[in-house]
């Protein structure tokens, strides 16, 4: 897709981001393209490496072609070849979909698995070259109101800033979304999650493949794909898990607390845990679906307006499309309070189905016909019926955030 940057003229409307992070970095650089004048406020002192696997879906890489980031990211994803099942003991297969041609063929875009840090760089460096004011770190954006011509804020530091709309993308722990929306805690879904990654040179030739594979197993699930070129492999188990709350990410534990967990499973999965560097946990919460991101001059988005279970891999796919509906709203718009009324109108609903289904697929990954030997091969076979995974996964890969009426 042929790159549209300075496709309009610089408005002079000053667009303020809280948080530099995947969603609030794509929203700078679509902003940006839209010709708007954008500072970003990072409330971390420095930008690092933090998580692991990403897996971006034609409606997300749609929208970084667009941007111009093709060739930059070219040098760390991992272009997928296809889904599959597998049986949680057994190890038997089943193909869930193709990817790769068959991917760019249906939907215009590729889909891509690719290491949260390596994305992140790419971001940051491209808005760095297209932006005169650097991310400003230390900078938690802790408080805002709405004034006469736009927004003041206040950064942790006691300074105050000023602009004419202030975009939330400070992710599932959002001062902003507390203050807009009241006291709204994210619950502990009753799930821990386990993530690792494996040196691919350590692991067997047939577990090298481009494909994302889900493990599904009674009260569990597991989920493989290679990331940084295909040079690591991503390794996610989630297990159903009751009493432990912690949310960071980079809470450190051991393969022997992991194997407690998995060490039953089949052979493959329990060799690929056993390579992990470092096996790292941490509690997955929830929140049902929520109005009340737009309130004039400011908007939730992201994570801070929509956080889901990672179930449907599309956490970081809404944030890319919000940063292109959003961009397009304001930049279509007179005021980003208008604007914003109308993201959220474009958005809310199918964030919101976005999020019931993740949760839906949990409870087909961890079904308890899984541990009947009798009965699981049928429900993998009934669960996973082409037509059926057309119906669950083709209107998220259709959606294209460039296109739709604003």
């Amino acid at each position: 897709m042929t790159q549209r940057l300075g496709r309009v003229q610089a408005r002079g409307q000053r667009i303020a981001i809280a948080g530099a992070g995947i969603g609030g970095l794509t929203t700078a650089l679509s902003l940006l393209a839209q010709g708007f004048e954008v500072d970003v406020y990072e409330q971390a002192s420095q930008l690092g490496e933090l998580g692991a696997g990403l897996q971006i879906s034609p409606n997300g890489s749609r929208v970084f072609r667009d941007l111009g980031l093709e060739e930059a990211l070219q040098t760390c994803v991992s272009p997928a070849r296809g889904k599959e099942i597998r049986m949680w003991n057994t190890g038997q297969r089943w193909k869930l979909f193709d990817l790769g041609d068959d991917c760019l063929a249906r939907f215009g875009a590729p889909y891509w698995m690719v290491h949260r840090g390596d994305l992140h760089r790419v971001l940051l460096t491209a808005f760095e070259q297209r932006s005169s004011r650097p991310v400003r770190l230390n900078a938690r954006v802790v408080e805002a109101h709405l004034t006469a011509a736009g927004v003041s804020f206040q950064l942790n530091d006691g300074s105050v800033h000023e602009a004419d709309g202030l975009l939330a993308a400070d992710g599932v722990h959002s001062v902003l979304r507390e203050q807009l929306l009241g006291e709204d805690k994210a619950q502990f879904t009753g799930l821990l999650a386990w993530r690792g990654l494996v040196p691919v040179d350590r692991i067997p030739a047939d577990l090298q493949k481009p494909v994302g594979t889900n493990w599904v197993g009674p009260g569990a699930h597991v989920i493989t794909y290679p990331v940084r070129a295909g040079q690591l492999m991503n390794v996610v188990g989630i297990i159903e898990r009751e009493g432990w709350h912690s949310e960071s990410w980079t809470e450190p534990g051991t393969h022997d607390e992991l194997l407690r967990d998995f060490g039953h499973w089949h052979a493959d999965v329990r060799d690929l845990m056993r390579q992990i560097e470092q096996p790292f946990k941490w509690a997955l919460v929830g929140r049902e679906p929520q109005k009340g991101w737009a309130q004039g001059a400011i908007c939730l988005l992201g994570d801070a307006a929509h956080p889901t279970l990672p179930f449907l891999a599309q956490g970081a796919n809404m944030a890319i499309e919000d940063a292109a509906v959003m961009a397009r709203c304001l930049a279509k718009y007179e005021s980003p309070a208008a604007a914003f009324a109308r993201f959220e109108a474009l958005r809310w609903q199918r964030t919101a189905d976005i999020v019931n289904r993740s949760r839906d697929n949990a409870l087909r990954f961890h079904n308890p016909q899984l541990s009947d030997a009798g009965k699981a091969i049928d429900y993998v076979t009934s669960e996973w019926e082409p037509e059926k995974v057309r119906r669950r996964y083709d209107w998220l890969f259709e959606y294209d955030a460039l296109t739709i009426s604003i």
